[in-house]
């Protein structure tokens, strides 16, 4: 959604497709009599990929684990196993093969004797507990009975111990009244930011830090409060335990996360270290992520901050340090206009390893501790998702490029070497479509950049069926990635014939924050300039068919979907998924409240404001293209009412439109039939509308562009 939290970058419905090598990136490529064989990708093929995540490096940096989900299509599922390859990468194992149950947050003991991972197999509450792999083979054990599940866990430095965070103690769980057979208590809400996506409505429970101690299984609690205590990380004499928390008494009106430390030891003394005074450290993000680290000479504490709190997303994240003892924040990237994430010390304590964005790609690089430029480790046109360094100084990166999903590899100075192999296979069936870098100029002469992708049998003297998609986020961008599962496979979309045009318009990130803040409190005016302009491009270069026409996005892709058909009349078909017009509906029915407030201000302190971004929904008889809207029926991200409203509206008007409703569904859909069906309702409604004379099926109504 257009709220959605920022990871280091959220990329929504990234791209598949063939570009140049990039040292050794790219898989083993075919033999000349495979290659006859090759193929074009399928919806099915889609659920035999497997995504390769949060890859960790042993302390003596002889081993990386990390994680493989897969699409249990019989039980309907998503499964993630560990798997674990040597440095060298002459040996594979896969360390877990249970049925139908997940294991995932890998991390090493600091001998290397163990890995630990959570799991919720063999749990009644379905709640994930911390498990112990012996690393030299044998049966992995569960060590903790916590009823609400671990969220989140780190070694001690010694290995004896361990910190949890969990959600409030027993008492606080439902416990019998979650029982089929009894009627649940009513759910009592007094907080302002009051739901959540996935976890529902949310109540005084509370998430804390708790220690654990290996050899007598004992759970003592550390932090207490009405506030949550997140992201922990361990001092290197182990002695305290460095975490993010919002307190105050009305923390729920603010999105900073300030930095605490906190005596390992049941009653130690808690200190804030920053008090940002309005900044942003956010400690959302994807698994595997960083957002505080501490020095290895122990003296400073690493972490993310951001901009004034009326920026919110729309603000650079920025690399920061302060003294563990408390004092001035010195901030390490103030100079670089991007987006930084996933902070970690090298092991010599003189630099910082970081991701940094940039246009439509992000590097690792590492960062002085003494001041200058970053300097890069990995760069090119690839994406580095997330990375882990061992005390020996090896690090493992999960990379990704527009020819080859993400898979793991060891850093060998600024060279990338291949660890992980686990889509080799399905990429040598597949002949792909090509993907083309873009650039062009909006109607202000704004330029912007993103990608083309050309059906895999095009011939440059043939106009195409064009599908213009829209990310989410909107700080967020297409990048030189390969997408997996979600909405949708534009590699799909090609091999059916269509061109697919994936740009990256004003309010993406990767170009600074003020391209990003470009569409701050005025959603659907140059944004929607800039993807139209794509089209414009496309029909410029005689690829795109102007009378087949097609456009879709997913979150604030359907958000900018419904403004674009209100303005362009010439789109002949409109995917909108998990989408909203009427902002006024966003306000107290979503997750937002706090973001939009500061954009917007309040609906009656601002109304003209937000009725001013309502325009597709206040003018729904301007929309002509025929529109399938999609949501999840538990979506409180962007919830159901949004897509539902602007179903009845053309309904009314008597528009071609359908409204899918996903059940049980949240805004990240888990269900692999559900991704296929989604992405089957994508192909059939643009094929319904865009490879027959679209023009007959547009009612007879005078166009109107949109107030700008």
């Amino acid at each position: 959604m257009r709220h959605i939290v920022r990871g280091p970058v959220l990329f929504l419905a990234l791209l598949l497709g063939v570009i140049s090598q990039i040292g050794n990136l790219t898989a083993a490529s075919p033999d000349t009599g495979a290659a006859q064989e090759m193929r074009q990708i399928t919806i099915e093929d889609m659920s035999r990929f497997r995504e390769v995540g949060e890859p960790r490096v042993s302390p003596d940096g002889a081993w990386v684990a990390y994680t493989v989900t897969t699409q249990n299509l019989a039980a309907d599922l998503m499964q993630s196993d560990l798997w674990m390859t040597s440095w060298d990468g002459t040996t594979t194992l896969r360390l877990t093969t249970t049925d139908q149950e997940s294991e995932d947050t890998p991390r090493w003991s600091p001998d290397g004797r163990y890995l630990a991972f959570l799991s919720s197999r063999g749990d009644d509450n379905d709640a994930n507990q911390l498990w112990l792999l012996p690393r030299p083979g044998g049966e992995a054990e569960r060590v903790t009975e916590v009823s609400s599940g671990v969220s989140d866990y780190a070694w001690s430095p010694d290995g004896t111990r361990m910190v949890l965070a969990v959600a409030d103690s027993d008492s606080v769980a439902l416990g019998d009244d979650t029982r089929k057979d009894r009627t649940p208590p009513p759910i009592v809400i007094d907080r302002l930011y009051f739901k959540e996506d996935e976890t529902g409505y949310l109540t005084h429970r509370r998430f804390h830090l708790f220690l654990f101690d290996l050899a007598t299984r004992k759970v003592e609690q550390l932090t207490m409060g009405d506030h949550d205590d997140v992201n922990p990380v361990w001092s290197p004499d182990g002695k305290s335990i460095a975490f993010l928390s919002k307190r105050g008494p009305d923390a729920d009106r603010t999105n900073s996360w300030e930095v605490y430390v906190v005596e390992a030891r049941p009653g130690g003394e808690t200190r804030q270290v920053t008090r940002f005074e309005g900044s942003v450290n956010n400690p959302g993000g994807e698994g595997g992520e960083n957002h505080v680290a501490w020095s290895p000479d122990g003296s400073l504490i690493a972490f993310l901050q951001g901009g004034p709190p009326k920026l919110i997303y729309y603000a650079v994240d920025k690399l920061a340090v302060v003294p563990v003892t408390g004092g001035p924040v010195r901030v390490l990237t103030a100079g670089l206009d991007r987006w930084v994430s996933n902070v970690a010390f090298a092991p010599d304590n003189k630099a910082i390893y970081v991701l940094l964005e940039d246009d439509r790609v992000q590097h690792l690089v590492r960062v002085p501790l003494d001041g200058g430029r970053p300097v890069p480790v990995i760069q090119g046109r690839l994406v580095v998702r997330t990375f882990d360094v061992s005390p020996t100084g090896r690090i493992a990166a999960l990379v990704t490029t527009t020819a080859t999903p993400p898979e793991v590899f060891a850093v060998d100075g600024t060279e990338l070497r291949q660890l992980s192999r686990q889509n080799d296979n399905l990429l040598a069936e597949l002949r792909l479509a090509s993907v083309e870098e873009i650039s062009f100029k909006s109607r202000d002469g704004t330029t912007i950049n993103g990608f083309m992708v050309k059906p895999p049998d095009y011939r440059g003297d043939t106009r195409c069926p064009t599908v213009l998609r829209i990310h989410g986020g909107p700080v967020s961008q297409f990048g030189c990635a390969m997408d997996l599962w979600y909405d949708p496979c534009l590699q799909v979309l090609a091999a059916r014939g269509y061109v697919v045009l994936a740009v990256n318009p004003r309010g993406s990130s990767g170009r600074g924050e003020a391209f990003a803040r470009a569409i701050y409190a005025d959603s659907g005016n140059k944004d929607a300039q800039d993807v139209i302009a794509a089209i414009d491009y496309a029909i410029a270069r005689g690829v795109a068919d102007p009378k087949r026409l097609g456009v879709g996005g997913w979150s604030y892709g359907g958000i900018l979907t419904n403004y674009v058909i209100a303005r362009d009349r010439r789109f002949k078909a409109a995917t909108s998924g998990a989408g909203m017009s009427n902002m006024l509906a966003g306000y107290g029915t979503d997750m937002y409240l706090r973001e939009w407030e500061e954009e917007l201000g309040r609906p009656w302190d601002a109304t003209a404001k937000w009725l001013r971004l309502s325009f597709p929904y206040l003018h729904s008889d301007r929309i002509v293209t025929p529109t399938l809207f999609l949501c999840g029926e538990k979506d409180f991200n962007v919830p159901l009412l949004n897509s539902e409203q602007m179903y009845q509206a053309l309904r009314s008007l008597g528009r071609d439109t359908k409204l899918v409703i996903y059940p049980g569904q949240y805004h990240t859909f888990t269900r692999p039939s559900y991704l296929q069906d989604r992405m089957k309702r994508y192909l059939d409604w643009y094929d319904q509308h865009l490879r027959r004379d679209a023009a007959a099926t547009t009612p007879s109504v005078p166009a109107r562009e949109g107030p700008r």
